[in-house]
């Protein structure tokens, strides 16, 4: 396994100079976790489906390798390797094109994940690698299947049906829009850890990756610049329930959010919001019991740094970017109750490699003392993000976790991360 990883490393040294394509910037460390779209679209074209009937097919492959460097002791059954593979088939239909119905867009999505209890094995709470959540690992699944509608000339969506609302709510990990490319922030983050697709004090009760859920969002943005977006869905994810796997649940769980955010551009463009929410039902863990709970987050990302240029520019090029998060709930059973992070992202370091980034990022999180003894725990990663070529991209990450929260004798446990992305 260490001579696969040292060979797909050796492969990006060696394609370092060779291809500086522009088709395509740095992604998210997982893209199913905060796209709606997911994928180039390449797919469609293979097939030779004509962009002019509105059908989009798309999709992404993830793998990655995950070896325990030291805090492998304790693990189940002392294992140091493990391995994941999530694939993602996106089919997406603007229906005005397709059958005259203005505003209005379809979409659907198949999941398929293949995976090892990596974060488990590490004793990390937070999550060290997003790619595997709550068994069962390898399951295949109706990912996303939704109908959106467009009203007042786009200044109000509503999106219906089964969705992972962490695309819409508390998604720091999103790309940044502007009207010049030149300054737009690709993506805030390659980062692979679980904090930066979900806050931690949402976890638990939020639908997301890959417990998408059934439920409607509404967004209203009367200008560019600002938009509120309100969301009510199926609330079961707090019972433990497999969201992911089953229909839709009508038993008096429900899971209810709002969030406002405005966006600025210029020469160094940002986003900024806050949301609360709250998950209705009796919730229990162990020994605690309560009759609801709810909490507040934000979240703000920039450009702190535009290379300049002398010639105008048609993909993003030298931008640094920053981004912070914070998260509160008042709850007595989910496994944590204050979250602050914050990293930095170095995007095209490289002329030659204009779609290459670098960045770390820590996560803290204050843990639940009815189900840890540990007080709290705290992550640092760190990692590159290389493309071999077009839309595949080679990753190694570097995780460091001193105090774990699930092993409270175990502490300084260091991972590092191998993965290859390919976009279609």
């Amino acid at each position: 396994m260490a001579r696969l990883i040292f060979l797909l490393f050796y492969l990006f040294v060696k394609t370092a100079c060779l291809y500086s394509d522009e088709s395509s910037y740095g992604i998210s460390g997982n893209p199913g976790a905060v796209d709606i779209l997911v994928g180039t679209g390449e797919l469609g074209n293979w097939f030779r489906i004509p962009k002019s009937t509105g059908i989009r097919l798309g999709g992404y492959w993830i793998g990655d390798y995950n070896v325990l460097l030291h805090g492998a002791d304790g693990a189940h059954h002392n294992r140091h390797w493990t391995g994941n593979s999530l694939l993602i088939l996106d089919l997406s239909i603007d229906l005005q094109k397709a059958v005259k119905w203005k505003g209005a867009y379809f979409g659907t999505e198949f999941l398929q994940f293949n995976g090892q209890s990596t974060n488990e094995d590490a004793g990390v709470v937070q999550g060290y690698n997003s790619l595997p959540g709550d068994p069962p690992l390898n399951r295949s699944e109706l990912y996303q299947l939704w109908l959106r509608q467009e009203f007042f000339h786009n200044k109000v969506s509503v999106r219906i049906g089964k969705t992972v609302p962490t695309y819409h709510f508390n998604n720091v990990s999103k790309p940044v829009p502007t009207s010049n490319p030149a300054v737009s922030i690709p993506s805030v983050s390659g980062l692979i850890y679980t904090p930066i697709f979900v806050n931690t004090t949402l976890l638990g009760a939020i639908g997301g990756y890959y417990n998408s859920v059934y439920g409607v969002v509404m967004t209203v943005a009367p200008v560019k610049s600002t938009y509120v977006n309100v969301g009510f869905y199926d609330g079961n994810v707090a019972r433990g329930v497999q969201t992911g796997l089953t229909g839709p649940h009508f038993n008096g769980y429900y899971f209810s959010i709002m969030e406002t955010g405005y966006g600025w551009t210029g020469s160094k463009p940002g986003i900024a919001a806050i949301g609360g929410w709250y998950q209705s039902g009796k919730l229990k863990s162990g020994t605690q019991k309560e009759q609801g709970t709810g909490g507040v987050y934000g979240f703000a990302s920039r450009a702190l740094w535009i290379k300049e240029t002398k010639e105008a520019q048609t993909s993003s090029k030298g931008n640094v970017s920053g981004f912070l998060q914070f998260g509160w709930n008042n709850s007595r059973t989910l496994p944590m109750n204050l979250f602050l992070g914050g990293g930095l992202t170095v995007f095209a370091l490289m002329e030659k490699r204009p779609n290459d980034s670098f960045g770390a990022g820590i996560a803290w999180s204050r843990l639940n003392k009815h189900q840890f003894s540990r007080y709290s725990e705290f992550m640092f990663q760190a990692y590159y993000q290389g493309q071999l070529y077009k839309s595949i991209y080679f990753q190694p990450v570097f995780s460091y976790i001193p105090n774990p929260g699930a092993h409270p004798h175990k502490s300084h446990v260091c991972a590092l991360t191998a993965r290859l992305t390919a976009l279609f």
